[in-house]
């Protein structure tokens, strides 16, 4: 196998574990975790909001790091603080240290993105860096996809389910040091500190704040939905979660969509499948049938309308690229540590219906922030990164 195979393989993995267990499998296990631990949906809302903002801090130190001990030690590290936090996970006996676990395994996410960007373009031809990059993001879907038969595999056990991910994610720990090379000159870095907030700019952070706060709606709160709809218990969550995790990994096409009809036209296509997604789960009176089809449109929506912010942030700062990109995943996150406890707010202080329909506004309304510039009428496909 070629070192650009062998590579892409384990940054799959890696992404895999880190996003798909360490990230998002909380939302499939907390109607679980929520009978264990007596948690109000308030506070499960605002322990997975806290899983997203340990993206935010990590993906900032993550590239600060990156540049000074190579990709190999974050990646590594990376692997190993989702072992941790999900260990953390297990062991919990308490909603005050679930919550500190919960965040430590979610910062694994931010925490692996730079350093196998920069490992890529290391170690990658430039003609294969976009196909390593394309598999290597693909990762997302299929950990979010192999989390769901684990769930039903385990049943109620959900601490015996993350230990399982913990252990899978040290033995990726042991792949990441032998594959990712240790020194990678990062081809951008010879513009430094914030780069000022032009028009474009300001609606990519609207558009993907709102998205990322309605994504919520299911990431953290799918599961515990459909056992209120349809009194499904953790076969029901498990189906749902690989229905979201298969469409998911089909959303790599959102760069020839964005390359053929603009960046407008795809956010608006995608923004309301996003909402229709949410609502086929969360309405009252939905069933079986139509609860996955909503999470097939949803997983879709939510891989595609992070390509369509990728384009979106290379087109608003075109001599810094890589900038543009985690200006983009990076809002994406503070709107998810943001809609998590409001929708858990809601369904406390309301009911679950008001909170889904919301919800689903909300992500309409992340269209009204409008490239509005010539840039969005052609752009060349580009390699998605991970979200």
């Amino acid at each position: 196998m070629s070192p650009g195979m062998t590579l892409g393989a384990v940054g799959f993995g890696l992404i895999a574990i880190c996003y798909g267990f360490a990230r998002f499998a909380f939302g499939l296990f907390l109607p679980q975790i929520d009978a264990d631990l007596s948690l109000s949906s308030t506070v499960g809302g605002l322990i997975s909001g806290g899983s997203f903002l340990g993206y935010c801090v990590a993906i900032v130190v993550s590239a600060h790091l990156t540049e000074r001990l190579g990709p190999r030690v974050v990646a590594t590290g990376a692997a190993l603080v989702a072992a941790v936090g999900m260990t953390g996970i297990a062991a919990a006996p308490s909603s005050l240290w679930l919550a500190g676990a919960v965040m430590l395994a979610g910062s694994s996410t931010g925490l692996a993105s730079p350093p196998m960007a920069a490992a890529v373009a290391a170690a990658v031809k430039p003609a294969r860096q976009g196909a390593t990059n394309t598999l290597i993001n693909a990762g997302t879907g299929a950990g979010v996809v192999l989390s769901g038969p684990v769930a039903l595999l385990m049943g109620g056990h959900w601490r015996i389910a993350f230990l399982i991910f913990a252990a899978t994610a040290l033995c990726m720990a042991i792949a990441v040091a032998i594959s990712v090379p240790g020194n990678a000159q990062s081809a951008e870095n010879r513009e430094k500190g914030l780069p000022p907030l032009n028009k474009t700019l300001k609606r990519l952070i609207i558009a993907a704040f709102l998205m990322g706060a309605s994504s919520t709606a299911l990431w953290s709160f799918g599961s515990q939905l459909v056992t209120l709809r349809l009194d499904w218990g953790h076969t029901g969550a498990g189906l749902l979660w690989m229905a979201i995790g298969t469409a998911g990994m089909a959303g790599a096409g959102a760069g020839s969509l964005v390359a053929r009809f603009g960046i407008d036209r795809t956010h608006w296509l995608f923004l309301g499948t996003l909402a229709g997604g949410i609502l086929l789960v969360g309405v009252e009176g939905t069933t079986p049938a139509l609860t996955l089809i909503g999470g097939a449109l949803f997983g879709l929506a939510y891989i595609m309308l992070t390509g369509v912010y990728l384009v979106w942030g290379v087109s608003a700062l075109p001599s810094r690229p890589a900038t543009g990109l985690t200006i983009g995943f990076l809002t994406i996150a503070i709107g998810q540590t943001a809609g998590a406890p409001l929708f858990g707010l809601i369904m406390d202080q309301l009911t679950p219906t008001y909170a889904v329909i919301v919800f689903a506004c909300l992500a309409f309304t992340a269209g009204l922030a409008r490239v509005g510039n010539a840039e969005d009428k052609k752009s060349p496909e580009p390699a998605l990164p991970n979200a």
